[in-house]
């Protein structure tokens, strides 16, 4: 059984090797960290239900992680391509993040967002000569 209040004192209180701070604020560095900032609601680690976006090769993926495969590493994310369509990306993270705190979701979206603009603006420079 994984104790998240637990695992956040330790990982904000001691030592988080993700954890890179500045004189303002302390960021993440953790690749599956959904703002970038080190902070309770947004930490994968210290959170047994955890979603957000990843991208390789230029396609998107819905991560997701819950404490029903915590027992299992190798399996604790749970990977779906997501549509390169972007209104029916949305439509798929709303399906598939249907009963999880609105914040998660509202914050893969925003990933979501920032990824496909930036996705967009690579193929962009790709195209210029």
């Amino acid at each position: 059984m994984q104790h998240d209040d637990v695992i956040w004192g330790v990982i904000n209180q001691r030592f988080c090797s993700y954890k890179a701070k500045t004189r303002t604020q302390t960021f993440c560095r953790n690749a599956y960290n959904v703002t970038g900032l080190c902070n309770r609601t947004s930490c994968p680690l210290a959170n047994s239900q955890y979603a957000t976006i990843e991208e390789k090769d230029g396609r998107l993926y819905l991560c997701m992680k819950t404490i029903e495969r915590a027992h299992m590493p190798k399996k604790l994310w749970e990977k779906v391509q997501l549509s390169k369509n972007y209104a029916q990306a949305l439509a798929q993270i709303d399906s598939e993040l249907e009963h999880w705190p609105q914040i998660v979701v509202h914050k893969c979206k925003q990933r979501m967002t920032k990824m496909t603009q930036y996705l967009i603006r690579m193929r962009r420079l790709r195209l210029k000569p």
